[in-house]
């Protein structure tokens, strides 16, 4: 996948927790997430927010379908609230291979 199709594919399931997601869109849409944040913060920092704001519920659903992809649930995203191991572990499972065949469908 492309960044360019990371990006539709995102902004198409916007609010779609349900399916899976491959590494590519995923690392595709932090990076986008990351540029995106970055630009509106050095035009404006309230322009900074709004866009971090807009970008939080495509950013959580291409997470959830992510950890489908490894065959867990969307709630182990919260392991990311306990500093510093709870952000490892998540960058660590979302750098696995996606798992074929598991109980949230096809790839």
């Amino acid at each position: 996948m492309t960044f360019t199709d990371a990006i539709k594919t995102c902004f198409a399931k916007y609010l779609d927790f349900e399916g899976r997601a491959s590494r590519s869109e995923y690392w595709w849409w932090l990076l986008f997430l990351l540029l995106a944040s970055i630009v509106a913060n050095l035009i404006n920092e309230n322009l900074g927010s709004l866009v971090s704001l807009a970008l939080l519920l495509p950013s959580l659903a291409v997470a959830t379908r992510r950890l489908h992809d490894i065959d867990r649930s969307g709630w182990w995203q919260l392991i990311g609230l306990i500093p510093v191991i709870g952000t490892v572990v998540m960058i660590y499972w979302c750098v696995q291979e996606g798992k074929e065949p598991n109980r949230f469908g096809a790839a």
